[in-house]
C-alpha cells in the first residue's frame, strides 16, 4: 500500500473525523473506501458513455430495431411465449 498526501478544507476534514469516528474506522480507511467507490463509479460513467457513442454509431449506420419489433419483444416479458431480443437491423 501506498502513501497519498491530500490537503483537505476543514469542514472536510471534520466531516471525515465523525465518519471515521462513528463507523470506528481510521481516516485513511474512510478516505480509501471513499475513493474506491469513486473510481469504480468513474469507471461505470466511461464505460456508459462509449456504450452511447457506440450505439450512436451504429444508429448512423442504419444499424435499427423496428419500434414494432421492440414493442412485441417487450410486451412477450413474464409470458409463456417470452421471445428473444430482436436483431439490429439489416
Amino acid at each position: 500500500m501506498s502513501v497519498t498526501t491530500v490537503r483537505l478544507q476543514a469542514e472536510v476534514e471534520h466531516q471525515l473525523e465523525a465518519i471515521a469516528s462513528r463507523l470506528q474506522r481510521s481516516k485513511g480507511w474512510v478516505i480509501n473506501q471513499a475513493l474506491a467507490e469513486y473510481i469504480d463509479k468513474q469507471q461505470l460513467e466511461q464505460e456508459r458513455w462509449q456504450q452511447t457513442l457506440d450505439a450512436m454509431e451504429s444508429a448512423a449506420k442504419g444499424k435499427v430495431v423496428d419500434a414494432s419489433e421492440v414493442h412485441n419483444w417487450l410486451s412477450s416479458w413474464g409470458t409463456e411465449e417470452e421471445s428473444g431480443a430482436p436483431g439490429s437491423g439489416k
